[in-house]
């Protein structure tokens, strides 16, 4: 009888630590291959101090393998993914590892795990699932920084919120979330069990950001497989609960998180913003390009920043130009789904933490009007 990986897995998964789960519910396990009856992998530890009490740990993964069928050989390494804490002071973390959260359960009681963000991700089999609980999931993305996708996911979730949608909204910027701020949320998320992260709530959308996790001003200083790592946790990980539509603001570009998410959950669509302006367009047009690779379908085009009205005189100006994008969304044949304006309010509501949608008024009209294309299009 031949060894599999599937087998191993299972074997490693009955193994408890000291401090609870497994070496794989807790995601320890790297670069595990099993090779003609050799079984061979890593423990990574989350710092030297774990590693010494995962001695043990070590000990009987080796053996419970051997005794496996058709195992010939079992070579397991430990590593320590940081540094031991310092003592007696506690240690800040060193620029990139992981944020933690932790969850009081109350004085005199001992807070459950701390819950990591940014590990690498978990093999997944058979390709993208659905998210249990969530209807729909739409991807809003742009092919470069700066048009405006953040407000335009900000304020789109709280117009589908104050349509009767059950809305959640997910900032996948992990490097540059801005989501915390424009929906004017601020506390830490907590977490009971140490595994699940319970979302905010804010404009009767429930939302989540890696800016929740990261102190001000913090950086965060990864490599491609933990942010896929953490796009994962922050897609499985968090109690989303029952919603109609899970809106995600990716980066710009088309890069790890966009390729990750693709690869990890079934998307219905995918909304792309882009300005008027020809180098905005371009580049639009590479998003675009990607989720057609993807395969991810293109559920339609925004323009925004498309006309500027002077508060003082009422004169309308196209700063960026105009038309541009409904040009190029008839000329591929995808919907276009309307102009949004360039306007000072816009951004003050989203610096105060009120996105314009949240009240009245033409510059919320407008993004109620796309709300309801959405709806109406069965695509929300």
């Amino acid at each position: 009888m031949t060894a599999t990986r599937e087998t191993v897995t299972n074997t490693l998964a009955g193994i408890a630590l000291p401090d609870g789960g497994s070496l794989v519910s807790r995601d320890l396990i790297r670069a595990l291959v099993v090779e003609a009856g050799v079984v061979r992998f890593v423990i990574e530890a989350e710092s030297a101090d774990h590693a010494r009490a995962l001695a043990p740990v070590q000990a009987a993964a080796e053996a419970q393998l051997k005794a496996l069928p058709g195992v010939t050989a079992v070579q397991i390494v430990m590593t320590a993914h940081g540094p031991a804490p310092k003592a007696p002071a506690r240690a800040a973390a060193p620029a990139g590892d992981p944020p933690q959260i932790k969850r009081s359960s109350g004085e005199g009681h001992v807070p459950p795990p701390s819950l990591k963000i940014g590990g690498h991700p978990t093999p997944q089999q058979g390709g993208a699932q659905k998210l249990s609980g969530i209807d729909r999931i739409i991807a809003i993305g742009s092919g470069k920084g700066g048009v405006g996708k953040s407000t335009v996911s900000s304020n789109l979730a709280v117009a589908l919120a104050k349509q009767g949608r059950r809305v959640g909204l997910l900032d996948a910027d992990i490097y540059g979330p801005s989501q915390a701020r424009m929906m004017g949320v601020s506390k830490r998320p907590s977490s009971i069990d140490g595994k699940i992260i319970e979302p905010l709530r804010a404009h009767g959308v429930t939302m989540m950001s890696m800016g929740l996790l990261m102190k001000e001003g913090e950086a965060v200083i990864w490599r491609g497989p933990m942010l896929m790592g953490a796009i994962q946790q922050l897609l499985s990980q968090v109690a989303w609960g029952e919603l109609d539509i899970l809106l995600i603001d990716l980066p710009p570009g088309t890069g790890d998180v966009q390729l990750s998410l693709s690869q990890r959950v079934q998307l219905t669509g995918a909304l792309v913003v882009s300005t008027p302006q020809d180098v905005a367009l371009i580049d639009a047009l590479k998003a675009i390009d990607m989720f057609n690779k993807l395969k991810t379908p293109i559920l339609g085009l925004i323009e925004n920043m498309s006309t500027y009205v002077c508060p003082n005189c009422g004169h309308e100006a196209h700063i960026f130009g105009h038309g541009g994008v409904a040009q190029e969304a008839q000329r591929l044949g995808v919907p276009f789904l309307g102009e949004l304006p360039l306007a000072l309010d816009v951004r003050i509501a989203g610096d105060d933490g009120t996105p314009i949608a949240a009240g009245d008024g033409p510059l919320a009209e407008a993004y109620a009007k796309l709300a309801q294309r959405l709806i109406q299009g069965g695509m929300a």
